[in-house]
């Protein structure tokens, strides 16, 4: 029954079914084994990387596997459903991870089927994520069922959506109904409640869609409504994420949710009483309710909720420390707060105070001039910028100064005003902000500013203030002029301007005793600022000087910055308000890097997400390695940073949600060609972008289905960021983002709300991904992971400490050498160990130990059903223990199992003994640090030779520093696998009978 086509193709079968796969939303296994038994094109891969493109199709018995053409006889091209062992997803088998041509295949296109008493495998790509979903889907099913799946079928459309939907057109069609009329309901009902269940479709596309139903009347009948619902309201790519997870049934039960919020959502504490509870919030039928079931339309309303947005909800409310020193943040800045356009010509107005404000700002500048009537004016002197009355700045700063925020606010106060009108200044400044203003003198002994902590609540002046020698009288300082600068280059342009001296002028004495914990100096150089600068001087940096610093010296910038506050305002020729990147200085640990909040675009885009991961409260803590005493950061690494374990994030972005067409664009009509960016941000090291290939003409529902690997080498400094494009030939047009620190994402299947350019959410917009952060596994490519751990140890990076050239110091630090290759071996074997039991798992390199469980789960079924492995509970460890003889690939499964027990338990038994006696050098050395610069003379050490001795030090220490803490964490990492073990064999029923678990390790409290 196979007719050959002319040319040597094939017929695809034909089936009784209403559409292609094209046209046809798949939301049933009835819709998956239709398509199966159509058939697909999919290439098959060998272990000698050779690839067949073959036809495969369902029989349609539903009783085998079958593809052509092929040189076997048709009884051999095939594989009997009975035989299927397992059905996995991605390229996780053997051939896939040995072939040469892993890196070109998507994780998302591949899977495999595993058959036959051997476990062989049948390794498939499809031309598609869809494509593969449904087949994995549709076999699973089958598998599942066996001979009776076609009853199953035949039933299965007696759904929960269908009885919902049922009853959601009857209870319209009641309130509809008038006298003598047909059975129906109104065109406009009919879009209302569509409308309800998805609320950003368009009316015109649902009304364009009924009416080419529709025969008469303009009534709507209860079959072209439930067809209408399914087009707009069916996203595939949560069925087939619904079916992943219910043993595919149509729905998941209290226990299926369970697994879902625990292995994929990372769920902690979850109970069937919390998967009843999310049932009742979400699940729209009575029937669901009432038997504890979620429908596709239930899962998706839960994962379309603020429960799985992609930003974790804690860092809602202020989530940090808030004790540390004032100069051990970053502080959200405003630069020129009172414009609203450009810097030379753009109006001025107290709006940009308020809304700076409100956004959160901690920071806001304030340029005074000399005013008509002795009033003192706020504009950028030099410019065409109208003033705005100091008196008016002052009220709206006071007024809403804490609205958004208890934490300190810094006024940069920029004065060029007469001595007479400096009295005026003064008095508002004294009568409008009265005792919110801080004026107690610094301490003399401390090393260091206030917390915010401590001065909540209070206004901090920044500005200059007289020496030490005009106690009683006014005297003349140096002036700030940022506008002075602008207009010289604007005239400049064209010319070398010389370099002119700031003026000085006369400063009032009470003015200048206002300015206490953030007095202006002129900076000098590093050296001079660490020998004279005190903590509560700071200086403002021109950006154009911050970023050559920053090129030019970035240790020295990060350590300066330690115990100062620096300021950095934008170059004055960005006379256009456009605004610089904030990460290009705050990775030196600049505090203050001032932002023109009226201009949007992606700087401004990275400057809000920053600040939003602590209650927007205006502060964010540095990384630790950039506020430690002693401890070596260049900001602008190419690598790895020492002591931090770098992190992979795995990005998946799955499908888009309404995108809208781009603001002002009109070439195409209202059809959108969307394609995603996903850009990091951070460190040299880290920045980079990924894109997924464009999804032509769909707007409301595009699936991406792509994967992305992104390695982060410093974790607390990156930023994620999804741009929305629509692709034009004439220049691609901007639809929306999202941008967000890495510290807030939340792992497992997430959505994304998308904003506009100008930072408002665009409605009902919206990004399905998944996301999963795990730890890099060294070298190799990555079809080389299963390499054993006796021989990932030969080509591994040990941590290496320098040489000082000072004996004493260096004899101490290398006490540490065998304990830092220990540790390293300790946490990497574990790591290592983990990898390949998961691997032998058959899943990908995001799934954490409870997925893994589960998915064995899945395979260790013997011939009358009973599981051939199972877990005892019993033991701090659990242990996995053959039930009679199982066939060689699950003997392997048992022996990395316990490989991967013999390494965790070696890392809780040893590493505390390590970490203590690591910590413990580093207290020795660390009694050098005072006297070290004299101990390196007496070594005849001169020069740039004493300077490289203390960055070595600093580097030793944050080694020393660093690698204890990862085998801290790499502890921890051990409990939290083994409560996942124990929880997963539980949740699997993978436990031997009978057998209660003792107190075991995961209890025990770090």
């Amino acid at each position: 029954n196979n007719n050959r086509l002319e040319g040597g193709g094939f017929m695809k079968k034909t089936v009784s079914f209403s559409s292609s796969l094209s046209e046809k939303k798949i939301s049933s296994a009835a819709d998956c084994i239709h398509s199966m038994v159509e058939g697909s094109e999919l290439k098959k891969i060998r272990t000698n990387s050779r690839v067949y493109q073959r036809y495969y199709l369902l029989d349609t018995g539903l009783q085998a596997l079958c593809w052509e053409p092929s040189k076997k006889e048709s009884d051999k091209a095939r594989i009997s459903l009975a035989s299927i062992r397992e059905v996995r997803t991605g390229r996780n088998t053997e051939t896939f991870r040995t072939s040469g041509v892993y890196e070109q295949i998507s994780e998302d296109c591949a899977f495999s089927i595993i058959y036959g008493e051997i476990y062989e495998s049948l390794d498939l790509v499809a031309n598609s994520a869809e494509v593969a979903n449904i087949w994995v889907t549709g076999l699973r099913y089958l598998m599942q069922y066996g001979k009776h799946a076609l009853d199953m079928l035949a039933s299965s459309q007696d759904s929960l959506r269908l009885v919902w939907l049922e009853q959601l057109f009857s209870s319209a069609a009641d309130s509809d109904r008038q006298e003598g009329m047909e059975e129906g309901i109104h065109l406009q009902s009919a879009i209302k409640l569509i409308q309800t269940v998805n609320p950003g479709v368009s009316s015109g596309k649902v009304e364009h869609r009924f009416k080419e139903l529709i025969e008469r009347n303009e009534l709507v009948t209860k079959q072209e409504f439930i067809e209408v619902f399914h087009d707009f309201c069916t996203r595939p790519e949560i069925y087939f994420l619904l079916v992943q997870f219910s043993s595919n049934k149509e729905f998941l039960d209290t226990k299926d949710l369970m697994r879902f919020l625990e292995a994929e959502q990372g769920m902690a504490q979850v109970s069937e009483e919390t998967s009843l509870m999310l049932i009742q919030s979400h699940e729209p039928s009575e029937e669901g309710k009432q038997q504890g079931y979620l429908s596709l339309d239930g899962f998706t309303s839960y994962l379309t909720s603020v429960e799985c947005h992609l930003f974790d909800r804690e860092h809602h409310t202020v989530f940090q420390d808030m004790s540390h020193p004032l100069s051990h943040y970053y502080i959200n800045s405003s630069h020129n707060t009172y414009l609203i356009e450009d810097q030379f010509r753009g109006p001025s107005d107290i709006s940009g105070y308020i809304r700076a404000l409100k956004m959160g700002c901690r920071c806001v500048e304030v340029d005074v001039w000399d005013g008509p009537d002795e009033e003192p004016v706020v504009c950028t002197g030099h410019t065409l910028s109208p003033p705005l009355a100091l008196r008016c700045v002052l009220e709206a700063i006071g007024k809403f100064a804490f609205v958004a925020s208890e934490y300190p606010l810094i006024i940069c106060i920029e004065n060029h005003c007469s001595h007479q009108q400096q009295k005026v200044m003064w008095q508002h400044l004294v009568r409008i902000l009265g005792k919110k203003l801080y004026t107690d003198p610094p301490d003399e002994g401390e090393s260091y500013l206030p917390s915010p902590h401590d001065l909540r609540h209070r206004i901090l002046l920044k500005g200059k203030k007289l020496g030490p020698g005009s106690d009683d009288e006014d005297g003349e300082v140096s002036e700030e002029d940022e506008g002075a600068e602008m207009c010289q280059r604007m005239k400049a342009a064209n010319t070398n301007p010389l370099h002119i001296p700031p003026k000085r002028f006369k400063l009032l004495k009470e003015l200048s005793d206002l300015v206490t914990l953030c007095c202006s100096v002129s900076f000098i150089d590093f050296i001079t600022s660490s020998e004279t600068q005190e903590p509560w001087e700071m200086c403002s940096f021109h950006e154009s000087l911050a970023v050559r610093l920053a090129g030019e010296s970035p240790g020295d910038f990060v350590n300066h910055n330690k115990h100062f506050l620096s300021r950095v305002y934008p170059s004055p020729m960005r006379i256009d308000s456009s605004n610089m990147n904030p990460q290009d200085l705050w990775k030196c640990g600049c505090q203050i890097v001032s932002m023109n909040f009226q201009t949007a675009g992606l700087m401004m885009d990275l400057n809000t997400a920053w600040f939003r991961q602590n209650g927007n409260c205006g502060y964010v803590l540095r990384p630790a390695i950039m506020r430690q005493e002693v401890s070596y950061f260049s900001a602008d690494t190419r690598d790895t940073v020492p002591g931090v374990s770098p992190q992979l994030l795995h990005v998946k972005v799955i499908s888009g949600q309404n995108l809208p067409k781009p603001r002002g664009s009109g070439a195409k009509g209202d059809v959108v060609d969307p394609y995603v960016y996903v850009e990091i941000h951070g460190i040299p090291a880290d920045c980079t972008e990924r894109r997924t290939r464009t999804v032509t003409q769909n707007g409301d529902n595009p699936i991406f289905d792509e994967s992305f690997e992104f390695q982060i080498n410093l974790p607390e400094l990156a930023m994620v960021r999804f741009v929305v494009l629509d692709d034009d030939f004439i220049g691609d047009e901007f639809i929306g983002q999202y941008t967000i620190p890495l510290e807030c994402l939340q792992p497992g299947y997430r959505h994304v709300p998308l904003q506009s350019l100008t930072g408002e959410e665009l409605p009902h917009a919206k990004l399905f991904v998944h996301v999963a952060l795990t730890n890099r596994r060294g070298g190799g490519k990555p079809h080389k992971r299963g390499l054993s751990v006796r021989k990932a140890r030969k080509g591994r990076n040990y941590p290496a400490l320098r040489d000082l050239g000072v004996r004493a110091v260096d004899d101490v630090f290398k006490m540490a050498a065998p304990l830092l290759r220990e540790a390293t071996d300790l946490k990497e074997n574990m790591q290592n160990s983990v990898a390949v039991f998961r691997e032998l798992c058959g899943v990908s390199v995001v799934a954490n130990l409870m997925q893994c469980v589960l998915a064995l789960g899945s395979r260790v079924s013997g011939p009358d059903g009973a599981p051939l492995l199972l877990f005892d509970l019993r033991d701090h460890y659990p242990t996995l223990e053959p039930q009679g003889p199982v066939p060689d690939v699950l003997r392997r499964v048992v022996s990395t199992y316990e490989m991967m027990v013999q390494a965790s338990r070696a890392v809780i038994e040893l590493s505390d003994g390590i970490y203590d006696r690591i910590l413990h050098i580093q207290t020795m050395a660390m009694e050098f640090h005072e006297k070290l610069q004299i101990l390196a003379a007496k070594e005849g050490l001169k020069g740039r030779k004493v300077s490289r001795a203390l960055e070595s030090f600093s580097w030793n220490i944050t080694i020393l520093k660093g690698q204890a803490d990862l085998l801290k964490h790499a502890k921890a990492e051990v409990q939290e696998n083994m409560k996942q073990v124990h929880d997963a064999a539980l949740t699997g029923n993978l436990t031997k009978e009978n057998l209660k678990p003792r107190f075991s390790l995961y209890c025990i409290k770090l």
